[in-house]
């Protein structure tokens, strides 16, 4: 797998906008990557240095349309991402903080 593949969409929220102040960024991932493949992924797709992954899986919310079959959204993964103190920052999550 490549960087892209592992890197799946970046979460724009509001507590992980916040996050940004301190160099913590939050992305969704492969649910299979392990933190050592997120670290190289963000590092080689963004240029940056990473000193901390953490992970946390996420199980998909029931939903139902209708009566009866109710139905169940994807597993995922999210990954918070820390950067080193003398990183540059990630340019994507510039104009929206």
């Amino acid at each position: 797998m490549n960087a892209y593949d592992i890197i799946r969409r970046p979460v724009i929220t509001e507590q992980s906008m916040e996050a940004v102040a301190d160099k913590k960024y939050v992305f969704m991932v492969d649910i299979r990557a392990d933190k050592t493949q997120i670290k190289e992924a963000v590092e080689t797709a963004f240029g940056v240095k990473v000193a901390k992954v953490n992970t946390v899986r996420m199980q998909g919310k029931v939903k139902r349309n209708g009566a009866y079959p109710a139905g169940k959204r994807a597993d995922y993964k999210k990954a918070i991402v820390t950067l080193t103190a003398d990183s540059k920052t990630i340019e994507f999550f510039e104009g929206m903080v």
